[in-house]
């Protein structure tokens, strides 16, 4: 087992850059795609990218959380095995593309992300696809409890400003643009807070509302389960809280969740969706963003901006890379892999 990667039975320290290595070539591999309009063909170019720089990493992994089944687009599967095999047993969730429509689109905030937590940490969604999420920064933590989801939104704004010591109308709220959140929307606006709306990208949302300084205070409404998963990674690491239910909305898919013995009626917390503290979770631009640059193509290659955090320190990073020529042009062949 490697010595660098595992340190007094805990996931090592030195995870934290090669996960940014990850995210960083899936980044620069989905940049060159930025508002050409096909974003299957950027969410390819960025697996790739994804899963050879993977293979590299000392780690025993499993894909638990891969993101490409709700869209039918490609995908670093669930229960791939990933790394060299030769380090610690780990769960892995992954978005190579997180906001596939906003990158084609040359719209703000997507990016290329990953969770890494000790085997048997994440919470598998099964067939559930969408889950009614709030999440907020470690100084509001306080501020949630499992009754808070179905509260109304006049007391859960109510009681994260008090906890931050805000008026309500000082509050910015991520909610995604989606026609089911027209009544969500309206509400926060008529409880006075500012709403911060994304057409897609709900990961960066919660990674916006847990991160302190962002401008985003709070994330509310229905995304993705599988990307809840990966945000809790995040959330976890900044020691702030995340309520989620499961909320089906695709044909069938409540007669799944029942069938595969879920309960709908559960309230998750960040530490349902991941058990373990000792959690990594990087991410890096792709397009450019609240909390990151996206990747810039110059003469002598390329430029990221990437996060890294640790969950057992509590350690979040930000790393600004130069990527010399020859780097960018293996990225770009890894597709051919």
């Amino acid at each position: 087992m490697s010595s660098v990667l595992v340190m007094n039975g805990c996931l090592g320290r030195d995870l934290a850059l090669e996960l940014v290595r990850v995210t960083e070539a899936a980044a620069l591999a989905a940049g060159r795609w930025m508002g050409r309009g096909q974003k299957d063909a950027g969410d390819e170019a960025a697996v790739h990218a994804m899963r050879a720089m993977l293979r590299t990493v000392d780690i025993d992994g499993v894909v638990v959380i891969g993101e490409g089944e709700k869209d039918e687009a490609p995908m670093l599967f669930n229960g791939e095995t990933v790394g060299t095999g030769r380090g610690p047993a780990v769960d892995i969730a992954v978005d190579p593309v997180e906001g596939t429509s906003l990158l084609a689109h040359g719209r703000p905030d997507s990016i290329a992300v990953i969770g890494v937590a000790p085997r048997g940490a994440m919470w598998s969604p099964g067939p559930g696809f969408y889950m009614n999420k709030l999440v907020v920064g470690r100084e509001a933590r306080e501020a949630l409890s499992p009754l808070s989801l179905a509260s109304p939104v006049t007391e859960t704004l109510a009681a994260i400003g008090k906890a931050k010591h805000k008026p309500v109308a000082d509050l910015t709220v991520f909610v995604l643009d989606k026609p089911r959140h027209v009544e969500l929307i309206g509400a926060l606006r008529a409880a006075g807070a500012r709403v911060l709306t994304r057409t897609d990208g709900d990961v960066a949302g919660a990674l916006m509302a847990a991160t302190p300084g962002s401008g985003v205070d709070v994330l509310m409404g229905i995304g993705g389960t599988p990307e809840g998963v990966i945000a809790a990674c995040a959330v976890r690491a900044l020691g702030g809280a995340m309520l989620g239910q499961l909320a089906p909305q695709k044909p069938g898919e409540r007669e799944a969740l029942l069938a595969a013995g879920l309960d709908l009626d559960r309230v998750l917390t960040e530490r349902d969706l991941v058990s373990s503290d000792d959690v990594f979770f990087a991410a890096t631009g792709i397009t450019d963003g609240l909390l990151m640059q996206g990747v810039r193509y110059t003469d002598g290659g390329a430029t990221t901006h990437s996060m890294v955090m640790r969950g057992k320190s509590r350690t979040r990073r930000t790393i600004q890379a130069e990527h010399c020529r020859d780097d960018v042009k293996t990225v770009r062949l890894c597709h051919e892999i």
